[in-house]
């Protein structure tokens, strides 16, 4: 993506751009320096090997921002962002106690995006997606996700899957996860109308789509490929959706639950 820069000064230079716009920075310099004082337990400050990571994850949550509020105002709705916070190992959220091994999520509670600062190491080095792109791709994701929560369709599947059986609430989850995938390529296509987009970029996030892919990750582990048990969907089906966002650009094209096919 084209956002470069050193360290601190991308998002001094960043929150000086939003103060200008009339947006409150706080939010966005308190991730990148700790400063909060309610952070939550496990958050942590990044290590002088991480700020650039740390900065590159600020910038781009403050980009799904400029996204999600110009497409929400258009339909009389106010965005509110969610913020962010940075763990590693662990940490302790209204979701409850989660460890790395869950990797980035978000807590429709507090409405706040959790991302595990080696995760994007894992990305690059064991599921062969490297590339800035395919982080801002996760970011992106767990943006879909509070999406999901501001216009109420978390809250209407979790009222669904009450009483349900298993396997008939994994493909509520899937369908909840593919859009969240369609989300994140509505607003890189809105990010490519900024001409933030580099050449290469598409591909990188396509292949971070690909390689967290709930067959992919079964195959990995197992050797065995059990459908019925998917909460996320298939690589195929995760591209799919991540393209169908990036091809139209409107969140009207991610409505996965009355999609003929997933």
């Amino acid at each position: 993506m084209a956002i470069g820069g050193g360290g601190a000064l991308v998002v001094i230079i960043v929150a000086v751009v939003m103060a200008l716009m009339g947006k409150d920075p706080s939010a966005l310099l308190e991730v990148a320096t700790g400063s909060s004082t309610s952070a939550p337990v496990g958050s942590v400050q990044p290590s002088p090997g991480e700020d650039r990571l740390a900065d590159f994850v600020s910038v781009v949550l403050a980009d799904t921002e400029d996204t999600w509020t110009a497409i929400l105002s258009q339909r009389g709705v106010q965005y509110q962002p969610p913020r962010l916070v940075l763990f590693r190992g662990a940490v302790e959220s209204s979701c409850g106690y989660n460890t790395a091994a869950v990797g980035p999520f978000y807590c429709p509670p507090d409405r706040q995006v959790y991302i595990d600062l080696s995760f994007f190491e894992e990305l690059d080095q064991q599921f062969g997606a490297p590339g800035d792109f395919a982080q801002a791709y996760v970011v992106a994701h767990e943006v879909g996700h509070h999406m999901q929560t501001l216009l109420g369709i978390s809250q209407r599947l979790r009222d669904q899957k009450r009483g349900m059986a298993e396997v008939e609430a994994n493909r509520l989850s899937v369908m909840q996860e593919l859009q969240a995938d369609c989300f994140a390529g509505v607003w890189a296509n809105h990010a490519q109308q900024r001409n933030l987009l580099e050449p290469g970029d598409l591909e990188e996030g396509l292949r971070a789509a690909a390689s967290i892919g709930d067959d992919t990750l079964q195959r990995r582990a197992t050797g065995r490929v059990q459908p019925e048990s998917w909460t996320h969907g298939s690589s195929d089906q995760r591209v799919r959706w991540f393209r169908a966002g990036f091809s139209s650009g409107a969140m009207e094209q991610c409505n996965t639950y009355q999609a003929a096919a997933l």
